[in-house]
């Protein structure tokens, strides 16, 4: 009898640790790090928040096949040798995708996990020749590049102008890097096919002190003004350009400009700013009035229910949206276990997927990992942003003769 207990017992630990392994593997584990303490410290934590509880509403829900999402998130200060920790931390957790939204480190990371086979999200950051899945095709940016969001604030100028750009002058104010730098080709080609004049003004990093090239810039004395930065230096950049009797009106800036820093401007003072947006803001964008209603309301948001549609919120909210359409396909059409490569392949078959008019309608293919690259233009009026233009990709025959020569040129370097 007492073998037979023991025997019994021995049993029923095998079904325990068998239904723990099983239900081990419904778990879905993605990667998310970011700066939590250097640069972007004040705008991570809300674009956190908006990934979390994108995934929270997910789960709640429970439409992916039993499968329950678990986010890992690991603060990398913006320090790519940080960065590459934490990938590495990712990949022994078995984690089916990661997001790290910092250039510096994506970059870093992209070798290591073209060579792991493990998808890197790059919405809005990381290399604009991402675009080429043929050349990257781990890294699925999904959105606008910098050369594209430059194309749609340029047409945006070009519709406020009447079409003719001919005599008017265009300055660029932004950081003195390869972020800063990296929309120069496409805007100087701009500027000789439409005849407007052009000059950039860079800033050193961190952009706290701007006042040297705005002098320069009310010299110049420009129709309009692109502003290239991110984090603090957003602000400085408004105020200078108040401070030298530019008109915020006149003033439009890449998609890293959100309520983190016009509240440091004063909310007031920053009205008439504008921005190209390629994910749609506020709570009345009927995604995000779904996690207010299944995650926010209910006390179970990772940060401040005031946060939820704030443009942050709603960035990181996109990026959750796509990689878990993505996973959706995967499962679909693969089924079990859910590994990176599946995920991939589940990634480039998105069709005209808008995250519930999170984004505009994003198709995704084995070739061209951009999306579509649509984006519009918006405006601040003092307490939202107001879109002035509809979502459109102009000039991308302009932006893909660039990827295509940037893709070749890493293939070059890279042998």
């Amino acid at each position: 009898m007492k073998r037979l207990l023991v025997l019994a017992g021995v049993m029923f630990s095998a079904m325990l640790s068998a239904t723990g392994a099983l239900a081990q593997q419904k778990v879905i584990k993605i990667g998310l790090s970011g700066d939590f303490s250097s640069a972007y410290s004040a705008a991570t934590p809300v674009y956190s928040q908006g990934q979390r509880d994108y995934l929270a509403m997910i789960n709640a829900r429970g439409d992916l096949k039993g499968y329950t999402l678990e986010p890992i998130v690991v603060d990398h200060g913006n320090q790519p040798q940080r960065g590459l920790e934490a990938y590495e931390r990712f990949k022994s957790e078995a984690a089916v995708a990661v997001d790290f939204i910092s250039t510096p480190v994506a970059r870093a990371v992209a070798p290591r996990a073209t060579e792991d086979h493990i998808p890197v999200i790059t919405m809005f950051h990381g290399r604009s020749d991402a675009a080429d899945g043929a050349t990257f095709p781990y890294l699925f940016p999904m959105s606008p590049n910098y050369w594209g969001q430059a194309t749609v604030l340029i047409q945006y100028i070009l519709d406020q102008e009447k079409g003719n750009l001919k005599g008017k002058k265009i300055a660029f104010v932004g950081y003195d890097s390869p972020f800063g730098k990296e929309p120069q080709p496409i805007l100087e080609d701009l500027a000789k096919t439409l005849g407007f004049e052009y000059q950039p003004f860079y800033y050193p990093l961190p952009g706290n002190e701007q006042s040297g090239q705005w002098t320069q810039v009310r010299r110049f004395r420009p129709d309009w003004v692109l502003i290239w930065g991110a984090g603090s230096a957003q602000p400085v950049s408004i105020n200078e350009a108040i401070r030298n009797g530019i008109k915020l009106d006149h003033v439009v800036s890449n998609v890293w400009l959100a309520e983190t820093e016009t509240s440091v401007v004063g909310e007031k003072e920053s009205t008439g700013v504008m921005r190209v947006e390629g994910v749609a803001t506020g709570r009345d964008v009927p995604a995000v009035k779904a996690m207010i209603k299944e995650v926010v309301d209910k006390g179970k948001s990772a940060g401040p229910a005031d946060k939820a549609g704030q443009t942050n919120y709603c960035i990181g909210a996109a990026t959750m949206a796509v990689l878990v359409e993505g996973i959706r396909l995967a499962i679909a059409n693969e089924g079990a276990p859910v590994t990176p490569e599946k995920v991939k392949r589940g990634l480039e078959r998105i069709k005209n997927f808008n995250a519930e008019g999170l984004i505009p309608p994003i198709t995704v293919t084995s070739a061209d990992h951009s999306g579509g690259s649509k984006a519009r233009v918006a405006q601040y009026d003092g307490a939202k942003w107001v879109p002035k233009s509809e979502w459109k990709a102009p000039f991308n025959d302009l932006v893909w003769r660039e990827v295509r020569a940037s893709a070749e040129q890493f293939k070059k370097s890279s042998k």
